[in-house]
């Protein structure tokens, strides 16, 4: 058996676990809005339309943050469309997805629908068709109280109290060729710096996300975020990535090691960002916005599913409905640790996306709402990853891979809350075949004990917990992991996701 050592010490801190690391992304695309979330005549339908097995769901994943109303169909999308009475809403084309827009859900009724599941929005605008006005124009009508026209007209609406968002995207991928409005790393700057300083004069105290890379892939990767930077350094506070990771050709190997290729990648834009730093002699850090992150089998979805007649774009599509397996929550599991990792510099993330559409909650109309693989592991890392991320000493064999050379078989985080004495412990076994026996040095974490220790893992690992089959797949107590003196010891399965949570009693820490 292969065997891991890891070192925890609560001394060597990497960075402050923000909330909304935890974030999610709901876009109106396929059904993740309607049929998703919005569904009034389901049976578990609230007065609002809502789908209350859903918002359980929702809650019990723990998500913190969500993105809306896009990703590429805000690009394209006019705000004022899915305001006032439904009955005068307009139906519209969504270029970005060939379907058509009933507009049934609009601001005001997901900004309800986050009250239900206990969530702040980030709200994404069109800096792709419009620009500077219409960002003015959502944010008076979100934000402001009362005495201006367009937050009077809110309440007219039946939202009397502000939405009072915080966070707001600047447009969506906007390096892209088929997003809509795309163009230049210098175009897309100059516009995003005269929203972001407008913004401002309404309120100076918003968060903004500037636009990075669609991708580390794009041939314009590096340059862009350099001078989307060096014009928007003074007026935005985070910049945005955007990953998805899938197999290929069967090269399961690299796949399982897919953490190795977003770990570069946000260190590469770390890394721009303090180039312009230094430039401008700022005192600034630029923090990173992980806001689209995912296992997407982008490959699968061609023009063959894109339906080309305009007159015949259906409302709601079943779109990108993967069936996620064992092998895809694994790895979903080492991303989460990769942000985890990055903890300093990542401090918002959203997985895309949440319900129905390559998302951990699948429904059906009029049936059942179940989890899917990748539910486990987000819920596990946002109910018990606290306080702040730790740096780790972890000596473990390596692997050979196609994508990136000798990988560690063991991936793994720690994280730890002073005040409450706990410490959660997450690991991947990247092997395909092989058990892996893993020591965990925790002496200097005090008089500690294990409370849980759970891991997900299956004989096949393509399994998955589909409609006929929702509970095929979930995680299970691992009965190997116990305590030796300082040494936690536990053996992890061949591709498995692993989370334990240790306790001590507060301020128990032990001294160096």
């Amino acid at each position: 058996m292969m065997r891991a050592h890891l070192t925890i010490d609560p001394h060597f801190v990497v960075g402050e676990i923000n909330a909304r690391l935890f974030g999610s992304f709901v876009e109106h695309l396929g059904r993740a809005v309607y049929d998703g979330i919005y569904e009034p005549t389901h049976p578990t339908a609230d007065e609002d339309g809502y789908r209350k097995d859903v918002v359980a769901l929702v809650r019990e994943l723990g998500v913190t943050a969500i993105r809306y109303p896009g990703g590429s169909f805000v690009s394209g999308y006019r705000w004022e469309d899915g305001v006032g009475p439904r009955d005068r809403r307009p139906r519209r084309l969504d270029l970005a997805w060939h379907s058509t827009e009933t507009n049934e859900i609009g601001l005001n009724e997901f900004a309800t629908w986050l009250q239900k599941v206990g969530s702040e929005m980030v709200y994404a605008v069109n800096l792709g068709t419009r620009g500077v006005q219409e960002a003015l124009d959502v944010l008076e009508y979100a934000n402001i109280r009362s005495g201006t026209a367009l937050s009077d007209l809110r309440a007219e609406h039946g939202s009397v109290e502000p939405h009072a968002i915080r966070m707001w995207c600047l447009g969506n991928e906007m390096d892209h060729p088929w997003q809509l409005g795309y163009g230049t790393a210098e175009s897309y700057a100059e516009l995003a710096s005269k929203t972001a300083r407008a913004m401002r004069q309404i309120d100076p105290g918003l968060e903004l996300v500037v636009c990075g890379s669609s991708g580390a892939g794009m041939p314009t990767f590096g340059e862009w975020e350099r001078v989307v930077l060096e014009e928007t350094y003074d007026v935005v506070d985070f910049i945005s990535c955007h990953a998805y990771f899938e197999p290929y050709d069967g090269d399961y190997g690299s796949y399982l090691a897919s953490a190795v290729e977003m770990d570069l990648f946000i260190e590469t834009v770390a890394a721009t960002a303090d180039h312009v730093k230094a430039l401008k002699r700022s005192a600034k850090t630029m923090y990173i916005a992980f806001d689209e992150w995912n296992v997407w089998y982008l490959s699968r979805y061609t023009d063959v599913e894109r339906i080309t007649d305009a007159g015949t774009w259906p409302v709601a599509p079943r779109l990108l409905e993967h069936a996620y397996t064992v092998m895809d929550a694994v790895v979903f599991g080492s991303l989460l640790i990769s942000l985890l990792r990055h903890a300093d510099r990542v401090k918002s993330a959203n997985l895309a996306q949440l319900v129905n559409v390559i998302a951990p909650i699948m429904t059906e109309p009029g049936g059942d709402a179940w989890r899917q693989t990748t539910f486990f592991p987000f819920a596990q890392a946002s109910s018990l990853a606290r306080g702040t991320t730790l740096e780790l000493k972890l000596d473990c064999p390596t692997y050979r891979t196609e994508r990136y050379g000798d990988v560690p078989v063991v991936d793994a985080v720690a994280t730890h809350e002073a005040e409450s004495g706990s410490t959660a412990v997450f690991l991947v076994n990247r092997s395909l075949t092989d058990e892996v026996a893993v020591d965990v040095e925790v002496s200097h974490l005090g008089d500690v004990r294990i409370v849980r220790a759970q891991s997900l893992h299956d004989a096949d690992v393509h399994a998955a917990n589909l409609r006929d089959d929702q509970e095929r797949v979930g995680v299970q107590d691992n009965a190997t992991a116990r305590l030796d003196g300082s040494v936690m010891r536990l053996t992890l399965p061949a591709v498995s996701w692993t989370a334990v949570t240790l306790e001590a009693p507060p301020g128990g820490v032990a001294t160096r």
